[in-house]
């Protein structure tokens, strides 16, 4: 198979669907939206059929636990992805929405306005409900998305597609907005990201090598992150049950997750206190714990001996390493600056977190670290689309330039500048 020609054949048809979608009205794309929504859950039980094809081929494949549990479609999970639609198609519209406004001297009215981007192609992995959270925002914000999802999770994805583009042909819109690559051929990948003029943006989703491997290869725009090395530091300050809650959550609620904690970092002035609770919790919940040498004599002196001898001691590589799994590298810390720096050097400016009673420590925290979230008092986990009111996330961004963190309907446009004027000519 020619992949550049299957690419460009799917971005053609693509291109005019987004043509479409740039006139048409938030009426009519909020109207798709719900109609998507309706159609999901019409069809549950044919989406879990499909996916029960995907999980059947998981040992085939080698999927660990973490990545069977973003592979599998729930009740919850499908009506999770249609209460999402809704949600989306209830927020303003971005189309249009004027940014800034001057009337200059000599008369004309200069202005700059929201417009979409075009063609969004989005290369992802694993998990199928980010087929419908990315075409809906897609939607709302008047792109045409270019879909292309693991082999791992190809019945479902395209079980999913199916159903939101008879969602769209409901709204008399063209189906060919939204696009699933029913190839899982790796030179699709390569097309795609090759695909200059015909795909505006590449958003990829995944694990640390397929992004790399996007990023690498792209000759058009990238939007991304790498890995999700999430930290919680617990300050002096801390209220230290509700640290332990927090901890608990960030690590255990779903490890395989980017915005699961990875590294805990606990300032030496409560660390006596909070280290063999937090610990012991950790261990009972089937936490493999990489500790620095600072957290054995805490242990040591709560008399937990036998927790001492168990925990493992945290190489240079731990505090760089995204497990995705019930792995936690732990590290004590002379201060809040201390803890700064050692996310600043080993994080992923993904989501990190402070545990603080403190105004100022919280304060200073915000300010010093450099991650696209930031989180006072509250579980890394939150760092989501969904839970940040944008109804979900085309995909987290650690970049710096367009788009910074979860990505909503709002972060999938761009703008131009409109000048109006009575004939004005420039002497």
């Amino acid at each position: 198979m020619d992949a550049t020609a299957y690419v460009r054949d799917i971005a053609l048809a693509a291109r005019r669907a987004a043509s479409q979608l740039a006139l048409s009205t938030a009426a009519v794309r909020d109207g798709a939206l719900r109609a998507c929504a309706a159609a999901i859950r019409a069809q549950a039980g044919a989406l879990q059929q499909a996916n029960r094809q995907d999980l059947a081929r998981s040992g085939e494949l080698g999927l660990s636990e973490a990545m069977i549990d973003r592979l599998r479609l729930t009740p919850a999970r499908i009506e999770a992805m249609a209460a999402a639609l809704e949600q989306i198609a209830a927020q303003s519209d971005p189309v249009g929405q004027t940014i800034s406004a001057s009337n200059r001297p000599n008369g004309m009215r200069v202005e700059k306005r929201r417009v979409p981007i075009g063609v969004i192609g989005i290369i992802f992995e694993s998990r199928p409900n980010v087929t419908a959270d990315a075409a809906a925002l897609c939607l709302k914000s008047g792109n045409a998305c270019i879909l292309r999802g693991g082999k791992e999770a190809l019945h479902s994805n395209l079980a999913i597609a199916s159903v939101l583009r008879q969602g769209l042909a409901s709204a008399g819109l063209d189906q060919a907005a939204v696009t699933m690559i029913d190839n899982v051929d790796r030179e699709i990948v390569t097309a795609m990201c090759r695909a200059e003029g015909l795909i505006d943006l590449l958003v990829p989703r995944g694990g640390e090598a397929l992004i790399r491997a996007v990023t690498q290869a792209a000759t058009i725009p990238v939007i991304k992150h790498y890995a999700g090395n999430c930290h919680v530091y617990v300050h002096a300050e801390a209220d230290l049950e509700m640290a332990r809650r927090i901890v608990l959550n960030a690590k255990c609620q779903r490890p395989g997750v980017c915005n699961a904690m990875e590294t805990l970092l606990v300032d030496q002035a409560v660390a006596e206190t909070f280290l063999p609770q937090v610990l012991s919790a950790l261990d009972q919940a089937g936490v493999e714990l990489r500790c620095c040498p600072r957290c054995r004599p805490a242990l040591a002196a709560a008399g937990l001996d036998q927790l001492a001898a168990k925990i493992k001691d945290a190489a240079e590589q731990d505090w760089r390493t995204e497990y995705l799994d019930l792995v936690l590298a732990v590290r004590v810390v002379d201060s809040l600056d201390q803890a700064v720096e050692h996310i600043n050097a080993y994080g992923s400016a993904h989501t990190d977190a402070i545990v603080t009673r403190s105004i100022a420590a919280a304060e200073r925290f915000v300010k010093a670290v450099d991650s696209s979230s930031v989180m006072v008092n509250v579980s890394t986990r939150f760092s989501d689309g969904g839970e940040y009111g944008l109804g979900a996330e085309v995909g987290i961004s650690t970049d710096k330039l367009h788009a910074r963190g979860p990505m909503g309907a709002e972060d999938l446009t761009t703008y131009k500048w409109i000048v109006t004027g009575e004939g004005q000519l420039r002497g």
